[in-house]
């Protein structure tokens, strides 16, 4: 990543010809001179790049048209043509939507596109720069959490014309209404409504400029082309949004930016972009990884994005307004991905927002009648499977936070007790029959359910409620109706308890077979709630280690109807998806911590780049880049509610995690890319014999230091009561 001083230069030549207007020169030593957000935003990582600050609902960046589903976030590396600039993108999802509000500087008033190439682009945190071909404008970009800022050098010569494109949306998306007009001589307003991923959308936007409007050419009532004066003055425009009303953009406008500074507008938003990266300190003398490490922090903080207004308004799941709610409400809740890793690393470095999102939760139980599954923009999307919100917010309660325990207990069990998306088969069977299922994927439904409903199970036996805890307890362990002895992986099960034939544990279907995303390979390990009930099933541990073995070796054509999720392969491990994203960690169960060793630092070494395809799969809102995070600090989460963080093999020589308050410092000695093996362990200064550490002691700050080595140890972690 180049140093911000370089990158401003090359804007300062590029608008040299068309005014004499100072761009800021300012350079940047901290740690957002760490973070390429091109990262990702090629090959099939579907990032967004952009404009944005922490956790922002606005994302401002670059919109192109959908050409397939590479373009989920609206923008793909390998693409030239812009349709314009929009503020709300999605960041490594699977599916696309969004790409709200969209402007587009223009030559002359029929051109609706335009080209660029990524010489003349530049982006970091909080900013984004491109210089367009056609109308040959210099464009750069800003926000705050609910604003755009937008300004925009025209050739001196030309009059300057601003498209306003409220039809365009990104992937599935439609618009169903929008309106725009004008209000005073240098502001419009409006809305745009639409239908896709979010079923039910509603964006309303107050845009304010810092020169008269001369002219407003409408096309019906989704495009507005409008003229300004030509001069060497930029054109400034200030976009607010607000999903609840005009009204409400407007004052999210004038609370958040209300002066015409754009460059004290950037400087804020990289300011809290280096507020929230130094919350981990690295030391490296690897310049990659540090890269890396530094734009995958970056990454997991795109989302969940705030999804209320400054006086405290937000828009239910229910389509109703709340109005000044106590709470910060969010939205972008990805959690079938994200339950693995990108949310215990926000319970170590994001407290602060714990009773947040666990107020989010409770809410949308309140207003759906269920806990949330695939949250966006206040609209249920139910997209995956299981209940994933039940790990997210029973891992909140189990560590303590500040959350009503007894509110979060009933939203799981009133979601865990619903008769639809397959549990009524579950609650009648113990289990959920394929031949029952009409819609597929039963043993990826079912053993989701199963760590969710654990999950459940733990909360209801710290809060006492011994009946509850027997029976999702019980639920918990119906992973094992699914594993059939003879082959060694998990199988479909009809009503009359027989395993479904034909059978290949490699071949996919994509989402019309018994598996989501993945096949046999992949989900006979989705048991972390439970690890070693999954070794018993092998009946030893050298039958669990010798398939676990094969699970890194083995080949096979997973067939041309496979999910394309499926990639990263390491034999039949899949890291580009989450379900295989805590096997590895699993050799720390069994006494082998060194193969953990060994496979992680394979993967951080190899399926992740400092390139624009430099993730193995999408991002999917934060998982991929939370993952690495976690694994090159040398911890992993593999059990999904509750804090025992498992040991791997520490990338870095040193790094200093801010844990609220406190400061957790972590140490590795002698760590070379030769020496990946953890001998022993100290924990403020004490020899420690275990291969994992709970959350509760992490939370209290502390120094954990790694002694590591070029071979494995004869017995770190190998002792049973070393193990996790």
């Amino acid at each position: 990543m180049k140093s911000n001083f370089v990158l401003l230069l090359g804007v300062a030549l590029l608008v040299a010809c068309h005014t004499t207007a100072p761009v800021a020169e300012r350079e940047s030593t901290g740690y957002t001179q760490y973070v390429d957000p091109f990262i990702g935003s090629g090959g099939h990582g579907h990032v967004f790049v952009g404009a944005n600050v922490p956790f922002g609902f606005v994302q401002l960046g670059p919109s192109q048209q959908t050409q397939g589903w590479d373009w989920c976030s609206g923008y793909h590396y390998s693409d030239s043509i812009l349709v314009g600039f929009s503020h709300l993108h999605l960041s490594g999802t699977g599916v696309g939507d969004l790409g709200d509000i969209t402007f587009l500087p223009l030559s002359h008033k029929e051109q609706r596109t335009d080209k660029f190439t990524h010489e003349v682009e530049m982006v970091e945190p909080g900013y984004y720069s491109v210089h367009t071909q056609e109308a040959d404008v210099q464009v750069e970009l800003t926000a705050t959490t609910r604003t755009g800022f937008h300004r925009y050098f025209f050739p001196d010569d030309k009059e300057q014309l601003l498209l306003i494109n409220l039809k365009h949306g990104i992937g599935g998306d439609r618009m169903q209404e929008a309106a725009l007009q004008q209000k005073g001589e240098k502001s419009i307003e409006g809305y745009r409504f639409s239908r896709g991923w979010a079923v039910d959308q509603k964006v309303f936007f107050v845009a304010e400029f810092n020169k008269p409007i001369r002219e407003i050419q409408q096309e019906g009532d989704s495009i507005s082309v409008l003229t300004f004066e030509k001069g060497s003055e930029p054109l400034m425009v200030k976009v607010g949004l607000s999903a609840v009303s005009v009204e409400n953009a407007r004052l999210n406008l004038q609370t958040e930016n209300p002066n015409w500074d754009f460059d004290e507008v950037w400087m804020q938003a990289n300011d809290q972009w280096e507020n929230q990266l130094e919350k981990i300190q690295i030391k490296t003398d690897d310049d990659v990884a540090r890269t890396i490490f530094y734009t995958s922090l970056y990454h997991t903080m795109i989302a969940p994005s705030v999804f209320n207004d400054v006086n405290g308004d937000y828009r239910g799941a229910d389509g109703k307004v709340y109005q000044h709610a106590d709470f910060t409400n969010y939205t972008t809740f990805s959690l079938w991905d994200t339950y693995r890793a990108a949310h215990p690393l926000a319970t170590l470095i994001h407290p602060d927002k714990q009773r947040d999102f666990a107020q989010t939760f409770l809410k949308i139980c309140e207003q759906q009648g269920r806990l949330p599954v695939w949250h966006l923009m206040g609209n249920e999307t139910d997209c995956m499977v299981g209940n994933p919100a039940l790990p997210v917010l029973a891992d909140i309660v189990l560590k303590g936070f500040d959350v009503d325990g007894k509110s979060a207990l009933e939203a799981m069990k009133q979601t865990a007790m619903v008769d639809g998306r397959s549990i009524g088969l579950l609650k009648k069977y113990g289990y959920i029959p394929w031949d029952k299922e009409p819609t597929n994927e039963t043993v990826a439904k079912a053993m989701e359910y199963a760590l969710a409903d654990d999950a459940l199970a733990r909360v209801a036996k710290q809060l006492g409620d011994e009946e509850a805890y027997a029976y999702f307890y019980k639920r918990g362990q119906s992973y094992k109706k699914y594993f059939d002895p003879q082959t060694g992986f998990v199988r479909a099960v009809d009503v009359n308890g027989k395993f479904r034939e034909p059978f290949d544990p490699i071949k996919v279907i994509h989402r019309a077979d018994d598996y989501t995303e993945g096949n046999a390979w992949q989900y006979t390990w989705l048991v972390p709630h439970d690890v070693k009930g999954l070794v018993s099933l092998f009946g030893s541990e050298e039958a669990f280690v010798t398939k676990l073995d094969s699970l890194f070796v083995v080949e096979g054509d997973l067939g041309e109807e496979a999910s394309p999720d499926i990639s990263g392969l390491i034999g039949q491990y899949a890291h580009g998806n989450e379900p295989s994203h805590h096997i590895i960690y699993m050799y720390n169960y069994v006494g082998q911590p060194w193969k953990t060793a060994h496979r992680l630092r394979e993967v951080m070494n190899t399926l992740y780049k400092a390139d624009p395809d430099g993730l193995c799969g999408n991002e999917d809102v934060g998982q991929m880049s939370a993952w690495y995070i976690l694994s090159s600090l040398g911890l992993y989460q593999v059990e999904p509610a509750g804090g025992k963080f498992v040991f791997g093999s520490p990338l870095f020589n040193s790094a200093d995690v801010k844990v609220g308050d406190k400061t957790l410092s972590i140490i590795a000695h002698n760590n070379s890319a030769e020496n990946i093996y953890i001998q022993s362990v100290r924990w403020n200064g004490q020899l420690y014999d275990k291969s994992y550490i709970d959350f509760k002691d992490l939370q209290q700050g502390g120094t954990l230091e790694f002694e590591m080595g070029a071979y494995p140890s004869d017995t770190f972690g190998v002792a049973p009561e070393s193990r996790p």
